[in-house]
């Protein structure tokens, strides 16, 4: 069995937990954007933007880069085919998440089926 550390999942599951950090990064499949846009686009305040970033980065969702007096914000992810049009995740953070809850639906496949076993032995 995996052991993945419950502090870096933690922080995924904390980013993600979040209804405007998911519409951050389902923006940001779309393509890269400014802190300024993501204010203007989520109608709340620079600061609390900047917050819901920091959250993300520290998640490893999230790269930015700043040029001239603009931070521009984008996945930290590779195209996910030439012809798609829209990014995909591709982070160490969301490959940890995904291989949890694999290891969870595994378990629970395992307990449905033995539980299935023993009702159908039962008639």
């Amino acid at each position: 069995m995996a052991k993945y550390s419950l502090n870096s999942l933690d922080v995924v599951f904390s980013a993600l937990g979040d209804s405007t950090r998911r519409g951050m990064l389902e923006e940001l499949s779309r393509g890269e954007a400014s802190v300024s846009q993501f204010a203007q686009r989520f109608g709340v305040s620079l600061p609390t933007i900047h917050k819901h970033l920091r959250v993300l980065e520290r998640a490893g969702f999230i790269r930015h880069e700043k040029r001239g007096r603009v931070r521009h914000v984008r996945l930290a992810q590779i195209p996910a085919r030439k012809c798609d049009r829209h990014l995909r995740l591709n982070s160490p953070s969301i490959g940890k998440a995904k291989d949890w809850i694999a290891q969870l639906e595994a378990r629970w496949d395992e307990h449905l089926h033995r539980l299935k076993l023993q009702v159908e032995s039962d008639l």
